[in-house]
């Protein structure tokens, strides 16, 4: 009996320990290893100077080119971020924003493809795109009680009327009705930079330039800072930092031109060099 039952155990084996099977039992060196999603820093910034900042009028998604100070500011933004590795960067689909995140990462000697995003555009003033910043203000400074557009400024800095304010009163005098109210800009900023977040999150987390624009980077802060740091415009190519991490946002300095004042130190040290 014995000697039948280690016969039938030998012809029995083989087949229970087929090399198919011992392959398929071992792990697979070759598959890919999920990434664990990582912490994202967004170094969110405004576009260098252009012609229609000079001139003082309305740049929504209307489009002007950056003058040769917006050149130059770019610039001196990618030098004082030449120690920051970008594993990715973005910016609106407008010529000014494209241009400046293109200056940035050339003067931080990095070659980031960058990835335009039309949520990431100027808010929309519709018909009032292109004229006179104070010809296109004045009449919201006076259906919220101002004198005058300078007034209006004063009071926003004084913490007695919000860009909100400002913003929904203009849409509301558009007799085009093309121009975008504060939720609108603020609804589908938040969800791109979130968008982008959770990607770059999903790939293993790190750093990333965006190139936006003043009023819609404001805008879509509200509620992530305390309201007084969202009474002042944003400089050109100022940085807002903000962390990503476990679906949070957390918003450091806003508009801070420290990495600007970086880059102006690195060009006077390079030519007394």
């Amino acid at each position: 009996m014995k000697k039948h039952m280690i016969a039938a155990l030998a012809l029995i084996t083989p087949l229970l320990f087929s090399p198919v099977q011992a392959a398929q039992a071992q792990p697979d060196s070759q598959s890919p290893v999920a990434k664990v999603p990582g912490e994202v820093t967004l170094y969110l910034t405004r576009h260098g100077k252009t012609m229609f900042n000079t001139a003082h009028r309305m740049q929504g998604w209307a489009d002007t080119p950056l003058t040769g100070a917006g050149v130059e500011v770019a610039t001196q933004l990618g030098k004082g971020l030449q120690d920051v590795h970008f594993s990715a960067a973005y910016s609106s689909d407008a010529g000014r924003a494209r241009e400046t995140a293109k200056l940035v990462l050339a003067a931080a000697g990095q070659a980031t493809p960058i990835i335009e995003e039309s949520s990431l555009r100027e808010t929309c003033f519709g018909s009032f795109e292109g004229t006179l910043e104070s010809v296109t203000w004045e009449p919201v400074a006076k259906k919220l009680g101002y004198k005058d557009f300078e007034s209006m400024g004063q009071g926003l800095g004084k913490s007695e009327i919000t860009l909100d304010q400002m913003m929904d009163t203009l849409a509301s005098l558009d007799p085009s009705g093309k121009t975008e109210n504060a939720k609108q800009v603020r609804t589908r900023m938040q969800n791109e930079l979130r968008a982008i977040a959770e990607k770059v999150s999903a790939d293993g987390g790190g750093n990333v330039l965006v190139v936006s624009h003043g009023m819609a980077i404001l805008t879509m802060l509200k509620g992530w800072v305390p309201a007084d740091q969202l009474r002042e415009p944003l400089k050109n190519a100022s940085v807002t930092k903000i962390t990503y991490q476990n679906g949070k946002f957390t918003v450091g300095q806003v508009g801070d031109m420290s990495y600007v004042e970086k880059g102006k130190q690195e060009e006077v040290s390079s030519k007394k060099d």
